[in-house]
């Protein structure tokens, strides 16, 4: 008998749409799933009841598709809101929150006849790329429950791997799709800024650092779910139309350009074993075709980081500022919050606009880049999966980290100018555990990126090559 859960999303699709399986039976595989498995890491929480939920999915058996998603059952990350479903942002300020209303991203799933069953465990309000917080717990890694699975998409990527959802939504800002994907060894999609549009709530012109994602245990499951995620919505600006990005993902790339950026020149302290292992990915791309070349860091990596994290306090200080004025809830935020809003309150504007200068500068430098390769590549993370008791990496080969996400800077040469990058699995170290790679082109290549995932992807599955033993 087929096991179900272990199916991807565009394949349970199939059978259901062809009613060789039906949504209860889905259902009923992942509820099953999800009570043997979860307790061991924690990765679903909120989870609604099991019988109102089965009794949704047989509605669906017999009810009109509503899309490719129809009668699928999905957990959403914790920090969108969801209609009917506990929705804490992992914060205890939240502790109670139960939507009235779907956020945009819960919205377009249900549009598509998903299923919203539960939350995926993430930091409180996506701070930090280590998914715990005083509400649900911590998230445990499926390669070794020990271990964390990365944030704040930690929830999303660790039950994916461990066969407790089909496909995931996540959120990025500082690699948080991209480090809990290399962590759990499974897919990530970072979109160009704009391409998935948000409910227009306060600014939506100046903030540009995160974006919703797609996570999954294969590309074409990312591909289809950015479709779903990507619809033009006129009250954001920088919404565009989107495209079928799940037809035709399959092409030669024989023939692409692509540069290695490796540790930046020395300027990111990598684990060991890091480098090594993304030599997997290079030689499978190697192997395909691509032409890979080995590139000096072509921008300070002081610079980028001084931007980068002058326009995220400015960023995290609009959005949590308000909670931070209420005392009341001040006491309740996180360490890492304070810090955050109290560097951004504290910012001039001229401060402001010099980082953006920064990030201009290096955007015009991409351009170059650009014109030469058709894609860069960087290692996702510089840490392998570390104690799910720490807060965050606080040394990496001897050296202090002198931020609470210092040890995550390798992904900021992409988030900082809003660039679309593939996460996907490396490989593992001699320590058991996954790693992965960050592969990256131009503002609109999205599509060509999937398609070089599929390529890689039919080449190596390791989501289905290497699932972890629960």
């Amino acid at each position: 008998m087929t096991d179900l859960t272990a199916l991807s999303a565009s394949g349970l699709s199939r059978l259901v749409a062809s009613r060789q399986a039906a949504p209860s039976e889905i259902m009923a595989a992942f509820l099953t799933r999800i009570a043997a498995v979860n307790p061991k890491l924690n990765a679903i929480v909120a989870q609604r009841d099991s019988d109102v939920l089965m009794a949704e999915a047989k509605a669906a058996d017999d009810a009109p598709s509503q899309g490719w998603l129809h009668g699928l059952p999905l957990a959403v990350k914790d920090l969108v809101a969801v209609q009917g479903i506990r929705s804490s942002f992992g914060s205890p300020i939240f502790a109670d929150h139960v939507p009235v209303a779907d956020d945009m991203l819960a919205r377009r799933l249900r549009g598509a006849g998903a299923i919203l069953a539960a939350k995926t465990n993430t930091p409180e309000f996506g701070l930090g790329s280590h998914s715990f917080n005083p509400v649900h717990g911590v998230t445990g890694n499926p390669y070794d429950t020990r271990m964390t699975a990365g944030g704040s998409s930690g929830g999303a990527a660790a039950a994916l791997a461990a066969r407790l959802v089909p496909v995931a939504d996540g959120s990025d800002m500082m690699g948080s799709l991209r480090n809990p994907a290399a962590f759990c060894n499974v897919y990530g999609f970072r979109p160009s800024t704009g391409l998935v549009p948000s409910d227009p709530v306060g600014d939506t012109f100046l903030h540009q650092l995160a974006t919703d994602g797609p996570m999954a245990r294969t590309v074409e499951d990312l591909a289809r779910l950015l479709e779903t995620l990507s619809q033009f919505a006129a009250t954001d600006p920088h919404s565009r139309p989107t495209e079928a990005f799940a037809t035709g993902l399959d092409r030669d790339v024989k023939g692409l350009r692509l540069g290695w950026l490796g540790d930046w020149g020395g300027a990111y302290a990598m684990e060991p074993g890091i480098l090594d292992t993304c030599a997997n990915a290079l030689k499978t791309l190697a192997d395909l075709g691509c032409h890979i070349e080995d590139v000096p860091p072509p921008f300070p990596a002081a610079k980028l980081w001084e931007s980068w994290i002058t326009l995220r306090s400015w960023a995290v200080a609009a959005r949590l500022g308000p909670l931070y004025a209420n005392p009341a809830h001040r006491a309740l935020l996180k360490p890492e919050a304070h810090w955050e809003i109290e560097r951004g309150h504290g910012l001039t504007a001229m401060q402001v606009h010099q980082a953006s200068v920064t990030r201009s500068d290096w955007f015009t430098m991409l351009a170059q880049l650009f014109s030469r390769y058709d894609a860069l590549i960087l290692p996702s993370a510089q840490v392998w999966p570390f104690p799910t008791d720490w807060r965050y990496p606080r040394t990496i080969n001897g050296g202090a980290m002198d931020t609470y996400h210092r040890w995550m800077e390798v992904v900021v040469p992409v988030s900082l100018v809003g660039l679309p990058a593939l996460a996907a699995p490396a490989g593992f170290g001699t320590n058991g555990l996954p790693m992965g790679v960050q592969i990256f082109g131009p503002r609109g290549a999205d599509r060509a990126l999937l398609q070089l995932g599929q390529a890689y992807h039919r080449a190596t599955d390791w989501p289905g090559l290497r699932p972890p033993v629960l």
